[in-house]
């Protein structure tokens, strides 16, 4: 990255990572109390599940519409509309009586999630040199994962406080407040931020020898959502398809780690603390994942993350009935913890990486789509598995995602992704 680039993306950082944070504490304190406010309005459990996954049904529903939006009247614009957008829904979380309306209204933050993570998303791919690249993009993700990790502690607190699980709708509703605000009257990075020459990033590689033979070295006009999919379909067939199998073993190791602590005859305070450590791992460890896809490459980064999650899976799977099963549980959750940190930010770079470089949110919209995918299919199949199996093979099953996504990380990564070597 140039001087002037780091200079002025520093200046702009509270501008490019503030609303995000904002949005992700928010989101981070409400999300684990829908099933509750959800079972207060009259909801089973298997259908509080259902509201709780309506955030991200309304991610992937979301994502194209969020792609032609940011490509027809840009980032900012369209992260003040997911702003009002998600405003709505909050509101209509804490105000409607019916399960019906507040299932909807999740749906609506579910929308504004997906609009919001794709234009900061298309912004940072626009913005940012390639050199630069994986560091950025792991900070924005680590602004989702401190608020996944804050949110619920902020959660405790105002329950502590108000004794109404209602507050923290209100905290949202005041950060999203708090978001709008700053990117209405905030200095606008998208027009202080030049957008670096992409054919300057292409010579860079030519000059290390590297080879690009993918969408990042394609410089064209303005297609729409579903022309860019059709264009793009070689790598969303088949990078695309690696990147879902990295967020299914991220939102399995969600599910599979309390479901794993209940089955193993744990309390909820220990389950707690385990699922806490490997969360501080995960958290602790998101910067290194872009350090060491800037420094070595991308595969350094995606090969071990998957193996790591793949074995931990794998291994746990083994242990469910061995004397030592609370042990083995904290040691591979914390093997999952690790996994899934140097994980962070793989995938808004690797969409980064193949996204065209003159248009990419139409495009992202579809990778987006795809990696959610794999995170929402992900819970469904582990519980289809433990009910006609048993939940050590549904566990297992998942290592073998892994381990499948790590050998498509390794046959693709290299065809239709920049490398990056100092």
């Amino acid at each position: 990255m140039t001087d002037s680039a780091g200079r002025i993306l520093t200046r702009f950082a509270p501008m490019i990572y503030g609303p995000t944070l904002l949005f992700a504490v928010g989101l981070g304190a409400v999300l684990p109390l829908i099933p509750v406010i959800a079972a207060e309005r009259g909801a089973h459990l298997a259908t509080a599940a259902l509201v709780a996954a309506a955030v991200v049904i309304g991610q992937l529903v979301g994502n194209i519409p969020a792609g032609y939006a940011v490509a027809r009247v840009g980032e900012r614009a369209t992260m003040v509309i997911a702003g009002f957008l998600g405003l709505a829904g909050v509101i209509g979380m804490a105000l409607t009586p019916g399960l019906v309306a507040f299932t909807l209204s999740v749906f609506v933050v579910g929308l504004s999630a997906a609009a919001f993570g794709l234009a900061r998303h298309s912004f940072m791919t626009t913005r940012v040199p390639l050199s630069f690249r994986a560091r950025a993009l792991s900070l924005l993700g680590g602004t989702f994962r401190l608020g996944s990790f804050t949110g619920p502690f902020l959660a405790a607190a105002l329950l502590a406080i108000f004794g109404d699980e209602h507050a923290t709708i209100w905290f949202f509703a005041a950060c999203l407040v708090g978001t709008i605000l700053l990117v209405l009257f905030g200095p606008d990075p998208e027009t202080a931020v030049s957008a670096p020459d992409p054919r300057r990033d292409e010579r860079d590689h030519e000059d290390t020898g590297e080879t690009i033979t993918g969408p990042v070295s394609a410089v064209g006009a303005r297609d729409g959502v579903f022309r860019t999919m059709w264009r793009y379909r070689a790598v969303l067939s088949r990078l695309g398809l690696a990147a879902a199998s990295l967020s299914a073993a991220r939102a399995a190791r969600s599910v599979v780690l309390p479901l794993w602590g209940v089955s193993i005859g744990l309390d909820a305070q220990t389950i707690a603390l385990v699922v806490g450590v490997s969360g501080a791992i995960d958290f602790a460890l998101f910067y290194a994942s872009g350090q060491v896809m800037d420094r070595f490459g991308r595969l350094w980064a995606a090969l071990p993350a998957m193996i790591l999650m793949g074995s931990g899976f794998a291994a746990l799977a083994v242990t469910h009935e061995g004397n030592q099963a609370a042990m083995w549980f904290a040691m591979f959750a914390a093997v999952l913890g690790v996994g899934n940190g140097l994980s962070s930010g793989i995938l808004l770079t690797l969409g980064a990486d193949v996204a065209p470089p003159t248009d990419p949110a139409p495009f992202l919209g579809s990778w987006r789509t795809l990696s959610d995918a794999g995170g929402a299919l992900a819970p469904v199949l582990v519980s289809a598995i433990t009910a006609v199996a048993s939940l050590p093979i549904a566990v297992g099953a998942m290592g073998l995602i892994a381990f499948a996504g790590a050998g498509a990380f390794l046959r693709w990564v290299p065809r239709f992704a920049p490398r990056m070597r100092d």
